[in-house]
C-alpha cells in the first residue's frame, strides 16, 4: 500500500487551487474582453444609426431643393406652372401665389424633418404663416391632396395642427401667437 506523506497531498490542493484561480482570472478576462467587444459593437450601431439618419436628411434636404427648382421655375413662366398644378380655373398671378405659399409650407415642412427646428418652433412659425390670406387659401384648395396621407406621417400631423391652428385663428385672429396645439411634439 501506496502511503502519501500529508505534504504531498497538501502540495497537490495547493497546485489545484492556484490552477483553479488561473482559470477563474482567465473566465474573467475571457468575460471583460467580450464584453469590451459588446460595448464596442453597441456603439458601432450607434454610430451607424446616426449616420444612416443623417443621409435620410440629406436626401430629404436634396429631393427638396430639386422640388423648389421646380417650383421656381414654375413661379417664372406661366406655361410650367399650369404643367406643375393641379389647381384648375386660376388666374397666372394667384397660381404663383399658390406654388409660392406651397414653397414657403414646405420649407417648414423640410425644417422640422431635418431636425432644423423642433415642433414648438414649427408651430411658432406655422402660427405666423397662417396668418397670411394667400397661405389660407392654399390650404383650403389643397385640403383634397392631403387626405392621401398616412394618418401617422410627420406631414399629416403637421397638417392636423395647420388645420387646427386655422380653425382657432378664424375664431379668433386676434390671439394669433397662442392658437394651436398646445406645446409638445404629438404622438403618432
Amino acid at each position: 500500500m501506496a502511503t502519501q506523506t500529508p505534504a504531498a497531498g497538501a502540495s497537490r490542493i495547493g497546485s489545484a487551487v492556484v490552477a483553479g484561480r488561473g482559470v477563474m482570472r482567465a473566465l474573467r478576462a475571457r468575460g471583460r474582453r467580450r464584453q469590451r467587444q459588446e460595448e464596442i459593437l453597441l456603439e458601432l450601431l450607434r454610430q451607424l444609426t446616426l449616420m444612416t439618419e443623417e443621409i435620410h436628411r440629406a436626401n430629404l434636404i436634396q429631393q427638396y431643393r430639386l422640388t423648389v427648382e421646380q417650383m421656381d421655375q414654375a413661379i417664372g413662366d406661366s406655361s410650367l406652372a399650369s404643367a406643375g398644378s393641379t389647381l384648375t380655373g386660376l388666374p397666372e398671378g394667384k397660381r404663383r401665389q399658390m406654388i409660392f405659399a406651397h414653397r414657403q409650407y414646405g420649407n417648414l415642412l423640410l425644417a422640422y424633418r431635418v431636425r432644423a427646428c423642433d415642433w414648438d418652433e414649427l408651430i411658432g412659425h406655422v402660427r405666423v404663416l397662417c396668418r397670411n390670406a394667400v397661405f389660407a387659401e392654399y390650404w383650403d384648395r389643397t385640403v383634397e391632396h392631403r387626405r392621401s396621407l398616412p394618418a401617422d406621417s410627420e406631414e399629416a400631423r403637421v397638417g392636423a395642427a395647420v388645420d387646427i391652428i386655422l380653425e382657432e385663428l378664424a375664431d379668433d385672429p386676434d390671439e394669433w401667437w397662442i392658437v394651436g396645439p398646445s406645446s409638445g411634439e404629438p404622438q403618432p
